[in-house]
C-alpha cells in the first residue's frame, strides 16, 4: 500500500483546500461523517470495504443508507430537485444516467479537484463514456459493468439436436432454433421477447447516437434498428416461442428452475442471480455464449457520484472513498469474487480469477468471454428522456404483440410522442 494521503491522488493540501480537514480542525477527535445513498447489492459491496477505508481514515465515519432499487432513484432524484436531504456520495445504476446526468445536479468529476480524465485509461472505455454526458461533463466514476451473454441450457439443446452456433450465428438462426427446441423438447426459447427487442434495439448504435435520440434529441425510433427488433420479436412470439413472463416475476424464476425455459439474453451478473438463489439446482447444466450476430451491449452497471450541492466540507472525503472503491484493484476484485460485480477497472481483468471454471456453467471459462465482450461494447449515449421512452417503446411492441398493431405505424405514434417529450 501507498500512503494513505496519496494513493488516491488527492494529498494533504487538496484535502485542505477543499475544507474536509479544516473542517475537523480542533474536533479532531470527533469523527467526520460521510453519508452514501446505495442500493443492492452495491451497498453489501461497500459495507464490506468499510473496516478497511476506516483503517485508512481513522477519523471518518461512512454511513451508508439501503434502499430498494426504484425506491432509491426516486429517493435521489427528490433530493437532487430540492437540494434536502442530500448524501455525500450517491450511488447510480447505468440506465438512470441520462436522467441524472443533464440537470446539473452531480458534480463534474472531470473538472478540478477531481480530474477523473487521468484515470480515464484505467477504466472500461464504454463505462467511462457511459458517464460523460453531452456537453463532456464526467458524472460518475464506474464501479462494475454487466457485459452481455447468452446463457443456454446445455442438456435442452443436446435433446433438440441444436448447437451454440445455431443460437449465435444470427438472430434469425436464434429464433429458427428456438422453433426445434419448442417441437422437440416443450421448452421456451426465453422468458419473454421483450428480452430479445432490448438487445437489437441497442446493436448497431452509430457514434453519436443514443439508444433512443442522436446528440441533438433528434428521435431514432423509426430506424431500421427498431423496425428489425420489433420484427424478430415478432417473429418469436408468432412462433409462441416465449413464455410471456416479466422478468423477475415468480413465473420467470419458476421457468428456470422447471427448465421449461432455454435461453436468457442478459448481463454476466445474472449467473450469480441463477446460481445463488433463482435456480440453484440447475447447476452444470447451463453454458454462456457470445450473443447472436456478435452483438455486445451492456446489461446494467453501477456508478458513484457525488451531488453539486452536498456538504462543500465533505466533498474531499467522498471523493477519496469513491477512488476507494473503484480504483483499488483488491476492492474491485473482491466484489467480484463475492457479489459477483464485474469489475469496471482494468486493472482488475487480468487477475487469475477470469481464469477459473465456472461450476455453474460446467466448468466452462466464462468471464474470458465476458471480460474480451467488455471491451468491444461501445458506449450509447444517455440522455433524460430515455426512461420514459423504454415505456413507450414497450406499450408499442405490446400492441404489436397483443393487437396486430403494424409495426411501422407503432414506431411511429413513439416517435411522434417521443418528438413532444425530447426537448423538454
Amino acid at each position: 500500500m501507498h500512503n494513505n494521503q496519496t494513493q488516491f491522488g488527492l494529498n494533504r493540501r487538496t484535502v485542505l483546500a477543499t475544507g474536509a480537514l479544516a473542517a475537523a480542525g480542533v474536533r479532531a477527535q470527533s469523527p467526520i461523517v460521510i453519508n452514501v445513498a446505495a442500493f443492492p447489492l452495491v451497498d453489501e459491496i461497500a459495507r464490506a470495504a468499510l473496516p478497511l477505508f476506516r483503517k485508512l481514515h481513522p477519523n471518518v465515519e461512512v454511513r451508508i443508507q439501503t434502499r430498494q432499487y426504484q425506491d432509491h432513484h426516486t429517493a435521489m432524484t427528490t433530493a437532487l430537485s430540492t437540494s434536502g436531504s442530500l448524501p455525500d456520495v450517491m450511488v447510480l445504476e447505468a440506465s438512470f444516467l441520462g436522467r441524472f446526468s443533464q440537470g446539473g445536479g452531480l458534480e463534474d468529476l472531470n473538472s478540478e479537484p477531481y480530474a477523473i480524465g487521468r484515470f480515464k485509461d484505467r477504466m472500461v472505455p464504454f463505462a467511462y463514456q457511459q458517464a460523460t454526458n453531452r456537453k463532456g461533463a464526467v458524472v460518475g466514476m464506474p464501479t462494475d459493468i454487466g457485459p452481455g451473454t447468452l446463457l443456454y441450457r446445455k442438456d435442452i439443446l443436446d435433446r433438440a439436436g441444436v448447437s451454440e452456433e445455431d443460437l449465435t450465428r444470427s438472430w434469425d438462426s436464434y429464433v429458427a432454433a428456438g422453433v426445434r427446441i419448442k417441437a422437440k423438447t416443450g421448452a421456451y426459447l426465453i422468458g419473454t421477447v421483450q428480452s430479445v427487442k432490448d438487445i437489437l434495439i441497442r446493436s448497431g448504435i452509430q457514434p453519436g447516437e443514443g439508444q433512443y435520440f442522436d446528440k441533438d434529441s433528434n428521435v431514432l425510433v423509426t430506424s431500421d434498428r427498431f423496425v428489425r427488433a420489433f420484427e424478430v420479436a415478432r417473429e418469436a412470439r408468432s412462433n409462441k416461442l416465449d413464455a410471456r413472463n416479466t422478468a423477475w416475476s415468480n413465473e420467470w424464476a419458476e421457468g428456470f428452475k422447471r427448465g421449461t425455459v432455454a435461453t436468457e439474453v442478459t448481463g454476466a451478473w445474472m449467473v450469480g442471480q441463477l446460481s445463488n438463489w433463482v435456480a440453484p439446482k440447475t447447476t452444470g447444466l447451463w453454458r454462456a455464449a457470445a450473443l447472436p450476430e456478435g452483438s455486445t451491449v451492456s446489461y446494467g452497471g453501477s456508478f458513484y457520484a457525488i451531488p453539486r450541492r452536498s456538504d462543500p466540507s465533505r466533498k474531499a472525503l467522498a471523493w477519496e472513498f469513491i477512488q476507494f472503491m473503484t480504483l483499488d484493484r483488491d476492492r474491485q476484485l473482491e466484489a467480484f469474487t463475492k457479489y459477483d460485480a464485474f469489475p469496471a477497472l482494468l486493472d482488475a481483468h487480468n487477475a487469475p480469477f477470469f481464469e477459473e471454471p465456472l461450476e455453474f456453467l460446467g466448468g466452462q471459462k466464462a468471464r474470458i468471454l465476458w471480460r474480451d465482450t467488455a471491451r468491444k461494447i461501445t458506449a450509447v449515449q444517455t440522455h433524460k428522456q430515455s426512461p420514459f421512452a423504454d415505456e413507450v417503446i414497450n406499450t408499442e411492441l405490446d400492441k404489436v404483440m397483443l393487437n396486430g398493431k403494424s409495426i411501422r405505424t407503432a414506431l411511429a405514434d413513439a416517435q411522434r410522442l417521443l418528438e413532444q417529450r425530447a426537448h423538454r
